[in-house]
């Protein structure tokens, strides 16, 4: 293999490690401001565990990416009515299944591409709070 799966590997890793610590870290803008730098940092981390600075970079990157598309995920859940544990729970979850994803050839790059393109996606469908049976209560 050459060095661009090693890249790969790091950034899909990253987007892991992202997507992690953005659905631990959830609650408020502050705290996802505090993942983003984190999820950074481990994501070059583990690029430098695994290789050298051009892992280091692609492992940033990743981390970068898959804590906003999750921010926008996890803030958009906890706003309708979400519970923050069964959250976390799920979204780290999805992020054990993305860092097992990253080990095959080119998908790490394509994780690191699609969970900010979802994540933009589910920001111009952002929907109020669901209603329940409120909705059909008179006033």
């Amino acid at each position: 293999m050459g060095d661009w799966y090693w890249i790969g590997v790091c950034a899909g890793l990253g987007v892991g490690i992202g997507v992690a610590v953005a659905g631990f870290l959830a609650g408020t803008r502050a705290a996802l401001a505090s993942a983003l730098v984190l999820a950074t940092g481990l994501g070059v981390a583990v690029g430098f565990g695994i290789g050298e600075w051009d892992e280091a970079i692609g492992g940033g990157a990743g981390g970068t990416l898959g804590a906003i598309g999750a921010a926008q995920l996890v803030a958009g859940t906890l706003r309708r009515g979400g519970a923050r544990f069964g959250t976390a729970v799920f979204i780290g979850l999805s992020a054990l299944v993305l860092a097992a994803l990253a080990w095959i050839p080119g998908v790490g790059f394509l994780e690191a591409a699609v969970v900010p393109a979802f994540a933009a996606r589910l920001r111009g469908r952002a929907a109020d709070r669901y209603a329940g049976l409120r909705s059909l209560a008179r006033d």
